[in-house]
């Protein structure tokens, strides 16, 4: 365990799970004390972990899964648990069985990573991968289900984030007086202002814009130089261009909409019928007629009326 860097005073928290045996267990965790010390080291079964009763940011280290014989997975809820009891700037080292295809049961090293990270650690590192001891791939299978011939343990180390989930920090904000711009320089502002006195000044030239005129251009122009010459040319019958522009759009569509002198309806709801028409209604004693449709009155109507 020297190689991971644990220093002498290093509170440590070593997560075991079946099929390692006890064994082997002790002498990891003889190994631990030797390096750390005698009371810093502290011992927990994976499926207890969340029902332990560690307070938050006690460990400065969590080591999990690393037994020779262990095929243990990690949930999500383990590895917040993990965090949580991690110092800020602690580190987590495990070991987990992965595969090499996507399957539903045991993930790939890619999901663990993304797993870790989404638990709330950071500098995630694939430190190193290893076969599957005889044991625990049985072990493994039997939990799992799974039966493929991809699987091989992974060894990753991560870091909890150097503050608390939840933790605040001041921000230092400069409040002080902003630099005074500086002053306009007055001939460069009296440069570009023009009063009322200077109008008579003879020194300052005015343009007459009406001067600026010709009888050209005061002339009305002919409406028939202002068409496009290409336009409606090809056919026998002139057509207006697409987006016309000259007017030929607009006088065609005036000589194609029949002309109507029919009252205009102030509510649009004339062609309805006398229920539904207003009092001044133009159309009051017709009977209900289509929109647009001109209203015609035979003579036996206009007696009886």
């Amino acid at each position: 365990m020297a190689e991971l860097g644990i220093q002498a005073g290093d509170t440590v928290l070593l997560v075991w799970a079946q099929p390692s045996g006890p064994a082997a267990l002790q002498q990891c965790a003889e190994e631990l004390r030797a390096v750390a010390g005698a009371g810093c080291v502290s011992v927990e079964n994976m499926e207890r972990l969340l029902l332990s009763s560690h307070s938050a940011s006690t460990f400065d280290w969590v080591l999990s899964g690393l037994l020779a014989d262990s095929s243990s997975t990690h949930s999500s809820e383990t590895l917040a648990e993990m965090a949580r009891v991690l110092k800020p700037g602690g580190k987590l080292v495990l070991e987990e069985a992965v595969t090499g295809s996507e399957a539903q049961s045991v993930r790939t090293v890619e999901k663990l990573v993304s797993a870790l990270k989404l638990s709330g650690f950071m500098s995630v590192t694939e430190v190193s991968k290893a076969e599957l001891s005889a044991e625990a791939l049985s072990s493994l299978r039997t939990a799992t289900g799974y039966h493929g011939n991809s699987l091989s343990k992974v060894r990753v180390s991560a870091s909890k984030p150097a503050f608390e989930v939840g933790s605040s920090s001041q921000i230092k904000l400069s409040f002080g007086k902003k630099p005074e711009r500086p002053a306009l320089d007055p001939n460069a502002a009296k440069m570009w202002t023009l009063s009322a006195n200077d109008m008579d000044d003879d020194d300052v030239d005015l343009v007459d814009s009406d001067a600026l005129l010709d009888e050209e251009d005061l002339k009305k122009p002919d409406p028939a130089s202002l068409k496009a010459p290409t336009c409606g040319e090809g056919s026998a019958k002139k057509k207006a261009c697409k987006n016309c522009t000259c007017g030929l759009a607009e006088e065609q569509e005036s000589k194609e909409k029949p002309k109507t002198n029919l009252p205009k309806s102030a509510c649009g709801s004339c062609y309805l019928g006398d229920a539904f028409r207003c009092a001044s209604c133009p159309y009051a004693g017709m009977p209900a007629f289509k929109p647009g449709e001109k209203i015609v009155l035979d003579k036996k109507t206009l007696t009886e009326a």
